[in-house]
C-alpha cells in the first residue's frame, strides 16, 4: 500500500525544510544533479531527462549571449507546447534575460500590440500553428524582418525560427542554427559576472493577461515567485516523488507552466505536454506514457469521460487530477471518481498577477468542498508566509473605497504574499490601481474567506452592471437562468443601450434536444428576481461561439462587445 497523503507532504516539508530562492535556470542545475537520468519532458516523438535539458539549454544560452543578447533584453516566445519550450524558456534565464511566452493563438493585430508594448528585443518563434502563419503575421506587422531592414518595431533586433510545418525562411537562423551557434561559442551564458548574473527576486517573466476585462496586460513575475507557486501545489496535492503530468494547457499560462512544468520538477518528475487539447491524444497519453495526473478545466473534463475511447484506454497509472479555472457541480468529481478510477481530484483558483493558483482543494476534501469553494490557500511550508506556512493571505475589501472588510465578509477578494507581481509592464497607472502599497493585489472577483481558509468566489466586481441606476451582480441572474432545464449555460452581461444607458443581456447556451424560449427565460427571472435584475434581452448561442481563454474562462468583455450591435437572435424582455 502507498504513502498517506500526509506522509507524502512529510517527504516533501522534509525535502525542502528551507526555502533556498533561486533562479530558474539554477533550480533546472539543481534538478539536473539529483535526478540527471530521469525523464523530464516525454513526448510521443522523444523523451528528454534532466541532464539532457540541462545540457540543451545551456547549448541555447551560450547561443543568446552569442548573439548578442544581453541581460535584462526581454526575449519573446510565441510557442506550442513543443519539447523545445522548455530548454529555451531555461536558456533565456541563464542568459540573464526576461522570458515573455507569448499566446500563439495571437491573430495579427494581437501579437503586433504585444510585440510593442513589451518591446521585445529578440522572438523566437514557430513557423505556423493550428491553421496560423507566423512568418505571414510578421510580414504584415515588421515588412524586412527577415532581412534585417523592418523598422515598426525599434526595439526587435532578430528573430528566430522552429520550423513546424515544414517551411522556413531564407536567411533566418532556426532554434537549430541557434544551438549550433552555442556550441561554436561555448561558455558565454557561464561567464557573465556577478554585476549582470539575474537573481531570484529579479524579473523571470512578463506574462500577458488573457484576461476577462480588458486588453493583455504583461504581468512581471520573479524567478523565486513561480518556483514557490510550483512547490506550493506539490505539496498542497501531495505529490509522490517522480510524479508524470500530461496537460495541453499552453506553457506561456501559468496553468501549464507552474502546475505543470515547475510542480513536477519539485518531485523529479516529467511532464507530458501536448500541443493541443483532444480528448482521444489524452486518453492514449495516459495509457502510452503512463501519466499519473493530468491538468483539466471542466470543459475538457467531460470531454474525457463522454469519449469513446474512454472504455479501451489502460488507465491505470492515473490517480489524480486538477480540474481548475471554473465551477464544477458535485456529479462531475463523482463521474471523474467512478469512470477514471482517481482517487485525489482537486479544483484551485488565482490569476497571474498573484502568481497563478493561489488556492487549491485538497485530495482528501470532500466534493462539496469542490463545488461549494474554489479550495483554501495553498500550503506552502518553508516556501510560504512566516507563522501560517499558507502560501498567500486573502482579505475582503470594499468595491468602492478599497477598505477592508470584518473577517468572513462577501467583498472583492486581495491578495497578498511572496508570489504577488511586481506590476504590469510599461503600465503605472494600471499597476498602481491593481498593486497597493502594501503589496495587496485586487482580483476583481467578489467573495470571502472562511475560518479555515476556504475562498468561496459570489461573483465578479469588474462584471458588474447598472439597470434602472442599480448595480447587478451577474452571478445571480445566471444562477435562476441555470435553473431552468433547457439552459446549458447561461451568461449575464451589461450592454450600452441609447434608452437606458446600459441593460442586462442574457446569453444562454440551450441544452440540445430542450426547447427554451427567450419568452421562458424572462418569466423565470421576473418571478425569482427584483424587476432591476431582470435581463431586457436574450441572446440564444452555440457552445462554440463563447468567447474565451485558454483555460475555458469566457470572457464576458468581449462577449458584450460581440453581441452589443446583434439585433438577429436577440429578444427584447
Amino acid at each position: 500500500m502507498g504513502a498517506s497523503l500526509d506522509e507524502r507532504r512529510d517527504v516533501l516539508r522534509r525535502r525542502f525544510a528551507t526555502w533556498t530562492p533561486m533562479t530558474l535556470h539554477e533550480r533546472l542545475e539543481r534538478c539536473a544533479e539529483e535526478f540527471a537520468d530521469r525523464p523530464m519532458v516525454i513526448t510521443d516523438e522523444r523523451t528528454v531527462s534532466y541532464a539532457d535539458v540541462a545540457a540543451w539549454t545551456e547549448r541555447l544560452a551560450d547561443g543568446l549571449v552569442a548573439l548578442g543578447v544581453r541581460p535584462g533584453d526581454r526575449v519573446g516566445l510565441v510557442m506550442a507546447n513543443y519539447v523545445e519550450f522548455v530548454p529555451l524558456k531555461f536558456a533565456i534565464s541563464r542568459a540573464g534575460a526576461v522570458a515573455i511566452p507569448f499566446n500563439y493563438l495571437y491573430r495579427t493585430d494581437e501579437l503586433r500590440y504585444v510585440l510593442e508594448q513589451s518591446e521585445a528585443n529578440l522572438l523566437i518563434t514557430m513557423t505556423g500553428f493550428a491553421g496560423l502563419d507566423h512568418l505571414g503575421m510578421l510580414d504584415e506587422i515588421a515588412p524586412g524582418w527577415d532581412r534585417g531592414e523592418q523598422k515598426a518595431l525599434p526595439h526587435l533586433r532578430g528573430v528566430i525560427t522552429l520550423s513546424t510545418d515544414s517551411r522556413a525562411r531564407d536567411g533566418v537562423a532556426s532554434v537549430e542554427d541557434l544551438e549550433q551557434l552555442g556550441r561554436e561559442h561555448p561558455g558565454g551564458s557561464g561567464g557573465l559576472g556577478a554585476d549582470r548574473t539575474p537573481a531570484p527576486d529579479d524579473v523571470a517573466d512578463i506574462l500577458y493577461t488573457s484576461g476577462t476585462t480588458g486588453s493583455p496586460k504583461g504581468v512581471l513575475i520573479t524567478h523565486d515567485a513561480s518556483q514557490r507557486t510550483g512547490y506550493a501545489s506539490a505539496l498542497t496535492r501531495a505529490f509522490e516523488d517522480g510524479r508524470r503530468i500530461l496537460f495541453s494547457l499552453p506553457c506561456y499560462h501559468m496553468f501549464g507552466y507552474v502546475e505543470g512544468l515547475t510542480a513536477a520538477m519539485m518531485v523529479g518528475g516529467a511532464i507530458i505536454p501536448q500541443t493541443a487539447f483532444d480528448p482521444g491524444r489524452y486518453l492514449e497519453g495516459i495509457e502510452r506514457h503512463r501519466a499519473t495526473d493530468i491538468l483539466c478545466v471542466p470543459t475538457m473534463t467531460v470531454a474525457l469521460l463522454e469519449h469513446p475511447d474512454l472504455g479501451t484506454r489502460d488507465l491505470s497509472s492515473l490517480r489524480a487530477i486538477l480540474s481548475g479555472a471554473a465551477p464544477a457541480p458535485v456529479w462531475l468529481w463523482e463521474k471523474v471518481r467512478d469512470t477514471l478510477g482517481v482517487d485525489e481530484i482537486v479544483t484551485g483558483y488565482g490569476m497571474t498577477e498573484q502568481g497563478g493558483a493561489m488556492t487549491l482543494s485538497l485530495p482528501e476534501d470532500p466534493f462539496e468542498r469542490l463545488s461549494g469553494t474554489v479550495g483554501r490557500v495553498k500550503l506552502a511550508g518553508a516556501a510560504g508566509l512566516p507563522g501560517t506556512g499558507d502560501l498567500t493571505e486573502y482579505r475582503t475589501i470594499d468595491v468602492m473605497t478599497g477598505e477592508p472588510m470584518p473577517p468572513g465578509e462577501e467583498g472583492e477578494l486581495a491578495a497578498r504574499g511572496p508570489t504577488n507581481m511586481l506590476g504590469f509592464y510599461g503600465k503605472p497607472e494600471e499597476t498602481a490601481l491593481a498593486l497597493s502599497e502594501d503589496n495587496w493585489v485586487r482580483s476583481g472577483d467578489l467573495g470571502y474567506v472562511t475560518e479555515d481558509r476556504y475562498v468561496v468566489l459570489t461573483g465578479r466586481s469588474k462584471e458588474l452592471y447598472k439597470s434602472g441606476g442599480e448595480l447587478v451582480m451577474p452571478k445571480e441572474v445566471e444562477e435562476v437562468l441555470s435553473r431552468h432545464p433547457g439552459v446549458s449555460q447561461a451568461f449575464a452581461v451589461g450592454v450600452a443601450d441609447e434608452r437606458w444607458g446600459e441593460i442586462g443581456v442574457a446569453c444562454v447556451v440551450a441544452k440540445p434536444g430542450f426547447e427554451v424560449t427567450a419568452d421562458d427565460l424572462i418569466a423565470l427571472c421576473k418571478a425569482e428576481l427584483a424587476r432591476f435584475k431582470v435581463p431586457r434581452r436574450v441572446v440564444f448561442l452555440e457552445a462554440a461561439q463563447l468567447p474565451t481563454t485558454p483555460t475555458g474562462k469566457v470572457q464576458k468583455f468581449r462577449l458584450a462587445r460581440m453581441i452589443a450591435p446583434a439585433q438577429a437572435g436577440v429578444v427584447s424582455g
